[in-house]
């Protein structure tokens, strides 16, 4: 049996239409949440919104505007706000090293995979203090943990993403709001593009969105501020356990 129990209490799902996030949408109402579905696809929210009886905003994440009128909405029609799992999140498409720089998939990546993060943790602080704390989750990826190579743009925009939620993480723990990053490695999602059928051919294990959806719950239940959850196939999520910066004795060589 579950030991997070959201009756009473509402979440906000951004990106939530599929994926990592409907399988989150899914598992949030089971425990109990009414959930705001916020995505890019009208219909896609709509969709997910409706099996679990919560409710579809459709928005661009990007825009600035978009994230504070979302939890006004959220606010007025399901009177409150607890847990938010700022999702959406899209692949690099290019490298950002060697190749010509496309400045505008550049912005729209930054745009969603930061962007939106800093947008939306700023626009439910003013909430969930209102209900004397609360959570957030931010989707990151193990990108956000060590480097991947394949994809240096993406690696960029997920380590900026867990730095974010470690030092807000401890920036907002006296308010009673817990501010955790989930670091999964390859999901079974859209997000994979052609190289799910690399992965297939060589039987990579994948990890699927009820995984992530696990993770979430766990988090809720033990997470602690500025957590960095590491999922991998096969495995349990637990908190990352990040090493300490150098003193100054050790950087000038006195130890």
């Amino acid at each position: 049996m579950s030991t997070v129990d959201l009756t009473g209490q509402v979440a906000l799902v951004t990106g939530g239409a599929g994926g990592i996030g409907a399988a989150v949408v899914r598992r949030l109402a089971k425990l109990g949440a009414r959930v705001a579905v916020l995505d890019l696809d009208a219909a896609g929210a709509q969709r997910i919104a409706s099996a679990v009886g919560g409710i579809a905003i459709a928005g661009d994440v990007t825009d600035a505007a978009t994230m504070p009128a979302v939890v006004e909405q959220v606010e007025r029609e399901l009177g409150r706000l607890d847990v938010v799992h700022l999702n959406a999140g899209i692949g690099g498409g290019q490298a950002g090293i060697d190749d010509a720089l496309n400045v505008d998939r550049y912005r729209k990546l930054v745009g969603v995979n930061v962007d939106h993060v800093v947008y939306g943790l700023c626009a439910a602080v003013p909430a969930l203090r209102r209900q004397g704390g609360g959570k957030i989750v931010i989707t990151a990826s193990l990108a956000g943990l060590a480097a991947m190579p394949a994809d240096p743009l993406y690696t960029l925009t997920k380590h900026a993403v867990v730095g974010y939620a470690r030092a807000a993480g401890k920036a907002l723990a006296a308010d009673g709001i817990v501010v955790s990053a989930l670091c999964p490695g390859f999901v079974d999602t859209l997000l994979l593009g052609a190289a799910k059928e690399e992965f297939d051919a060589v039987a990579f294990p994948l990890l699927t969105p009820s995984d992530i959806a696990d993770a979430l719950e766990a988090v809720l239940a033990q997470g602690e501020p500025g957590e960095a959850w590491v999922i991998q196939p096969g495995g349990q999520a637990s908190a990352h356990q990040f090493r300490g910066v150098p003193g100054q004795d050790v950087v000038l060589g006195r130890v």
